[in-house]
C-alpha cells in the first residue's frame, strides 16, 4: 500500500474484530498485556465489513482498557543509544523516525552531538560519560523498555557504561549497529574502541547490524567483495557471541542487487532486492536496525524482524529518490513517506470549510458504465459545472481499477481546488491519498477512520438521527450527510427522513450537513429554505451523473443553490 503499506498493526480483540498476534505472543507476554504487535497483512471484520487490508486500527474506545485490574496497553518500547544528527537524516532522528514509522515508542539516550549535513559531519561533541549513565538509568529504571538499539558509541568508557547499565537492568534483546564510520566516510569511532566492542558489547547482542567497511573493521581489515565473503564475514563475527548476524551489502562492488546475509549460528539467510539508485540514502543503517529492533519489540523473531526492517527500507527509499533536501551528495529519505505527498498537495493546501459541501457531487458506476463514461470524465464535468466538493461512490469497480481512476480523478480536483473522497474505501483513500472519506452508520466507525487518516483528512458520516450526529462530533467527523431527504433508486430499502427529519437532524448536530437523496433541480431549493444555518449545501448522485450532459445539469443545480437561501460558495 504505497505509503500505507508500512503503517500496519494488528486489531484489538472483540466481539466483531480479529486479533492477531505472532506465534511467540504470548510466551513473551503480548496476549496478556494486550501489546499491538505490527502485521504485514491484517484484515479488519464485522458482520458486514471485510475489505481493509494491511492498515492501522484501534478498533473502540474500550480498547485501551485491558482487565479492571490492569486499565494501561503496554506498548513495545525501543531505547536507541547514539548519537545525534543535526541534519536529521541518521542517527537519533532517524531512529525516532523509523520507530514511529513501524509504531513503536522510542526514548533516547544521546551519546554525542554532531554537526551534521548532507555534505558531511563537521564536528563531533561526545556527551560526558556520567551523563550518559545518568540517562540510562532514568529510562530503564522507569519505562519499561523491550528493546535497546545501539548506534554511535563514540568511548571505550561509554560502551562499558552501557553494558553494566543493562546487566542491571536487562532488557528482551539489544540490537547492535556498530557504527564507526558515517556513510559519507566520516570516522565516528576510532580503532581503540574495537577490542571492546569485540570482548564485551558483542557477545551481549541478540544481533549485529554491520555493513562492509563495519564488518571489516571488526575483522582486522578483510576484505570483503563477494557474497561469499560476507557469509564467511557472518561466521567470524557470530564466533564473537552476538545470537545473530546481519552483513550488510549495499556496497558490494559490482552487484546489480542490495545482498545482506543473515547468520543465527546455523543456517545463512540471503536476502536480496533490487538496488535502488537514488542519492538519498543517508541514515539507511541506523534505519534498518531501529526496525529490525521495532519488530523484535511486538515479538516476532529475529530472521521476520530483519526481513520486515528491510523490505521498509526498501520501500522508503523507492518513495524518497527523487525528494531534494540539501546540496551535498547524500542526502535523508522519507520515513514516514508524507513528504512527497505534501509537496504535490499545493493546489489543496487550506483546511475543510463548510462551505466546501455547497454542491456535493457523488458519482455512482452504473450510471458512468450506462453512460459511457469514465469516471474521470465525469468527475472533470462536474467540477466545469461548478461541484463543490467529489464523493467516489464507485460500489461495483474492481480495487485495482478503482484505485487508479482514484489517482486519475484526484489530480483533476486537486488542479481545481476541490476536495475529493471516497466512499466507505479508506484503504483506497489511503493509497491514492485524498483528502478523506464518507463512512455510512454500517461500515468502519468514524473513529477508526480518523485514526487511520490523520487528523488533516476529512471524514463524513451519514446520519439518519440526532443521536447518529452526536456520535459523529463523538467521533471526529468534519461533517454529516443527512438523507434520504426524498425516495431515491441510488440505495435499496433507504428510509427517508423528509425535510421535517432533516431539520431536526440539523437542529441537534454541531456538525456542518449536507442533504442527500432524491434532490435535484426541482426541489434543491425546498431543502435548502429550511431555515437552519448549519445546512451547508445538497449531494447529488442521479440529478448529475444519470443525465446526459453532467456539465448542463450541474450548472443548472448550482444556479439553483446559488438562488436559495444559502450562504454560497
Amino acid at each position: 500500500m504505497a505509503s500505507a503499506a508500512f503503517f500496519s498493526t494488528c486489531l484489538l480483540a472483540n466481539k466483531n474484530y480479529l486479533f492477531l498476534a505472532p506465534t511467540n505472543a504470548s510466551a513473551k507476554g503480548y496476549i496478556s498485556n494486550l501489546r499491538v504487535p505490527n502485521l504485514a497483512s491484517i484484515v479488519l471484520r464485522n458482520e458486514r465489513f471485510v475489505r481493509l487490508r494491511g492498515l492501522v486500527a484501534m478498533v473502540d474506545e474500550g480498547a485501551s482498557k485491558v482487565s479492571d485490574d490492569d486499565s494501561r496497553m503496554k506498548i513495545p518500547h525501543v531505547l536507541t543509544v547514539a548519537g545525534s544528527d543535526s541534519g536529521a537524516g541518521a542517527g537519533i532522528q532517524a531512529d525516532l523516525k523509523a520507530c514511529a514509522a513501524r509504531r513503536v515508542y522510542c526514548s533516547t539516550v544521546i551519546t554525542a552531538v554532531t554537526a551534521q549535513n548532507t555534505v558531511g559531519v563537521q564536528g563531533v561533541s561526545n556527551v560526558p560519560e556520567d551523563f550518559v549513565a545518568e540517562q540510562l538509568k532514568s529510562v530503564l529504571s522507569d519505562m519499561e523498555v523491550d528493546v535497546v538499539k545501539t548506534g554511535m558509541l563514540p568511548s571505550i568508557g561509554i560502551v562499558k557504561i552501557l553494558c553494566n547499565t543493562l546487566k542491571e537492568f536487562p532488557v528482551q534483546a539489544l540490537v547492535v549497529d556498530p557504527v564507526m564510520v558515517s556513510t559519507s566516510g566520516d570516522v565516528l569511532a576510532g580503532p581503540s574502541i574495537l577490542s571492546t566492542f569485540r570482548e564485551v558489547l558483542l557477545p551481549m547482542a541478540d544481533i549485529i547490524t554491520p555493513n562492509l567497511k563495519e564488518a571489516s573493521a571488526l575483522l582486522n581489515g578483510m576484505q570483503l567483495e563477494t557474497v561469499d565473503d560476507m557469509r564467511s564475514a557472518a561466521r567470524l563475527l557470530h564466533n564473537m557471541g552476538p545470537k545473530n548476524v546481519l552483513v550488510k551489502g549495499g556496497d558490494l562492488p559490482d552487484s546489480s542487487d542490495a545482498v545482506d546475509i543473515l547468520y543465527d549460528g546455523l543456517n545463512f539467510y540471503e536476502l536480496r532486492s533490487p538496488r535502488i539508485r537514488t542519492r538519498n540514502t543517508h541514515g539507511t543503517g541506523c534505519s534498518l536496525a531501529s526496525c529490525i529492533a521495532a519488530e523484535l519489540a511486538k515479538g516476532y523473531p529475529v530472521v521476520s524482524a530483519v526481513k520486515v526492517a528491510k523490505r521498509y527500507v526498501e520501500t522508503a527509499l523507492g518513495y524518497s529518490k527523487e525528494i531534494g533536501i540539501g546540496n551535498g551528495p547524500q542526502g535523508p529519505f522519507d520515513h514516514l513517506l508524507r513528504l512527497k505527498s505534501h509537496s504535490q498537495d499545493c493546489h489543496r493546501q487550506r483546511p475543510f470549510s463548510p462551505s466546501d459541501l455547497f454542491l456535493y457531487a457523488v458519482t455512482d458506476s452504473r450510471m458512468n458504465k450506462r453512460w459511457g463514461r469514465s469516471i474521470a470524465d465525469a468527475v472533470k464535468a462536474a467540477i466545469d459545472g461548478g461541484a463543490t466538493i467529489v464523493q467516489l461512490r464507485e460500489k461495483d469497480a474492481e480495487t485495482k481499477d478503482f484505485l487508479e481512476s482514484a489517482k486519475a480523478c484526484l489530480r483533476i480536483c486537486r488542479s481545481h481546488g476541490v476536495p475529493l473522497l471516497i466512499n466507505d474505501r479508506v484503504d483506497v483513500a489511503i493509497a491514492c491519498d485524498a483528502d478523506g472519506v464518507h463512512v455510512g452508520q454500517s461500515d468502519m466507525p468514524a473513529h477508526v477512520a480518523r485514526t487511520l487518516l490523520g487528523p488533516e483528512k476529512i471524514i463524513g458520516v451519514s446520519c439518519k438521527t440526532p443521536e447518529q450526529a452526536q456520535q459523529a462530533w463523538v467521533d471526529g467527523a468534519d461533517y454529516i450527510g443527512c438523507g434520504g431527504v426524498y425516495p431515491t433508486n441510488t440505495k435499496e430499502n433507504n428510509t427517508t427522513v423528509g425535510l421535517d427529519g432533516l431539520k431536526t437532524v440539523c437542529t441537534a448536530s454541531k456538525l456542518p450537513v449536507v442533504a442527500i437523496g432524491g434532490i435535484g433541480v426541482s426541489n434543491a431549493g425546498a431543502v435548502m429554505e429550511i431555515g437552519v444555518p448549519n445546512l451547508k449545501g445538497v449531494a447529488v448522485v442521479s440529478a448529475l451523473f444519470d443525465r446526459e450532459s453532467i456539465l448542463t445539469e450541474t450548472k443548472k443545480l448550482h444556479s439553483v443553490l446559488l438562488g436559495s437561501n444559502v450562504g454560497g460558495t
